[in-house]
C-alpha cells in the first residue's frame, strides 16, 4: 500500500464511521402504548473511535492493520448531566476484557459519540481481572456513584479450573464522569453482581438493592432482589439483607432477578426496572420487568405487574449471548420523558422511550401474575368481557 493509498483508506474509514454516528434514528412502527422502540441500535462495536483500533502512522503501520479490536458495547449506566444524555458503556474488547467508556448524545436517541479516551479506574484491586455493568446513581449527598461488578479468579478453584470466578461490587464516585475516586469494594456474606445504590438516604443511611448469590453464575440459595442499609459508603459493609423481590417458580424470574438502574421517584412511588431470568430449551432467557415500591418505605413493593415489560425481539435475539435483554441505565429528563437504555444479546445498545405517567399507569393497572394458568385465563376473560360490553 502506497502512502497515498494509505491515507485515502483512512479517509474512507473516517467517512464511514461518521456516517454511522450521525445516522438518524426513528421509532419502530410496532405499538403497545407503553414504550417506543427504535429502528437502529444506538451503540455498536463499530461506534468505537477509530483511534482506539488503528495506528494511523504510515511508518509504523504501512498496511493499515487494525491493532486493537472492540467486540461489543453493552450494559450501560446512564445519567442526564448538564443537558446531555450520558452513558457509561461497558465496552468489551477482542481480548474478552471489559472496560468503561463515556458516550454522549444531545437528544438521547441518536448522534452518540464516545469521549476521546476510555475511563481509567483507579487500580486499587490487584486481583481484579474484569469490570463491567456500572449502575450510576446521583445521590442526595452530592456525588454521582458508580457501582459495578468486579470479577477475579476464584482463589479456591481446583487445579486446571480456569473458569471459576468471584464477583464483588466495586464502588466509585465522581462529579463529572471524568475524575473518579475508587472506594473499597462492598463487603457482603455472598457474591454480588447486581448492586444498585438508592438515590436518597433512608433513616440516615445509604441504601442498596442487592442480589445475593452462592456462586458467580448460580443464585443457589439467593432468594432474589435484596435490600440493605449501610452506615458508611466509604467503608461499605452489609450486615443484614432482606429479600424484597423474590424469585418464583415458573415465572420470568425463576432462575435469577436483579435491579437494573436506580429507581425513579414519582408522586405515587418508586419506579423500578429489573431483569428476570428463566430457563428454556435454548438456555437462559433474560427479559426486563417492572415493579413499584412505596414512596416512604422503598423496600415495600406496592405494585407488581405480571409478566415481562420488554423481551428480545427480531435481531435483538441474536448475538454473543443470544435471547437476552439487559438494562442498568435509564434517564428521566425535565419533561418527565423516560429513556430506557438496554442491551440485546450482550452485543449492542438500544433505546426505548416512555413517560413517567405511562409507566406509573403500567405498573398500577397491569394485572399481577396469578402464578397459575387458570389465573391467566381469568385475567384475559375479565378484560375481554369488559371490551365486548363496550362494543355492544
Amino acid at each position: 500500500m502506497t502512502e497515498n493509498e494509505f491515507y485515502a483508506r483512512v479517509g474512507q474509514l473516517t467517512a464511514k464511521h461518521e456516517e454511522l454516528i450521525y445516522l438518524k434514528n426513528e421509532k419502530s412502527e410496532v405499538y403497545n402504548g407503553t414504550y417506543s422502540r427504535y429502528k437502529f441500535p444506538i451503540l455498536t462495536a463499530n461506534h468505537a473511535p477509530l483511534e482506539w483500533k488503528y495506528d494511523f502512522n504510515y511508518k509504523t503501520n504501512p498496511n493499515l492493520l487494525q491493532r486493537i479490536g472492540v467486540n461489543a458495547t453493552l450494559n450501560s449506566g446512564a445519567i442526564y448531566l448538564d443537558g446531555k444524555y450520558l452513558l457509561v458503556v461497558r465496552v468489551e474488547g477482542w481480548d474478552r476484557k471489559s472496560f468503561f467508556a463515556v458516550a454522549e448524545s444531545l437528544n438521547g436517541i441518536d448522534g452518540w459519540k464516545f469521549w476521546k479516551y476510555p475511563v481509567e479506574l483507579p487500580d486499587t484491586e490487584p486481583n481484579e481481572t474484569n469490570v463491567y455493568d456500572m449502575r450510576l446513581t446521583k445521590h442526595e449527598d452530592g456525588w454521582i456513584y458508580g457501582l459495578f461488578c468486579s470479577e477475579s479468579k476464584d482463589p479456591n478453584a481446583s487445579a486446571g479450573d480456569l473458569s471459576s470466578a468471584v464477583a464483588t461490587a466495586g464502588i466509585v464516585r465522581t462529579k463529572d464522569l471524568k475524575t473518579w475516586e475508587r472506594l473499597p469494594d462492598l463487603k457482603t456474606k455472598s457474591q454480588q453482581r447486581n448492586v444498585v445504590l438508592h438515590p436518597e438516604f433512608v433513616n440516615g443511611k445509604y441504601a442498596l438493592y442487592t442480589r445475593p448469590q452462592d456462586g458467580f453464575i448460580d443464585a443457589g440459595s439467593g432468594g432474589g432482589l435484596g435490600w440493605a442499609l449501610i452506615d458508611d459508603i466509604s467503608n461499605a459493609v452489609v450486615t443484614d439483607e432482606q429479600i424484597i423481590e423474590e424469585r418464583i417458580y415458573h415465572t420470568i424470574k425463576e432462575v435469577k432477578n436483579g435491579q437494573g438502574p436506580a429507581p425513579i421517584k414519582t408522586s405515587q412511588g418508586w419506579l423500578h426496572l429489573a431483569h428476570g431470568v428463566r430457563a428454556c430449551a435454548a438456555g437462559l432467557r433474560y427479559v426486563l420487568y417492572m415493579f413499584m415500591t412505596d414512596l416512604e418505605q422503598p423496600w415495600k413493593v406496592i405494585a407488581r405487574p405480571g409478566g415481562y415489560f420488554m423481551a428480545p425481539e427480531g435481531d435483538e435475539r441474536v448475538g454473543d449471548v443470544s435471547n437476552v435483554l439487559f438494562t442498568n441505565g435509564w434517564i428521566r429528563n425535565e419533561k418527565d420523558e423516560i429513556f430506557i437504555y438496554y442491551a440485546s444479546s450482550d452485543t449492542r445498545m438500544h433505546v426505548a422511550t416512555s413517560t413517567v405517567e405511562t409507566l406509573i399507569d403500567y405498573c398500577l393497572n397491569t394485572p399481577q401474575d396469578g402464578l397459575r394458568s387458570v389465573a391467566s385465563v381469568q385475567n384475559i376473560i375479565k378484560l375481554a368481557e369488559s371490551n365486548y360490553k363496550l362494543l355492544k
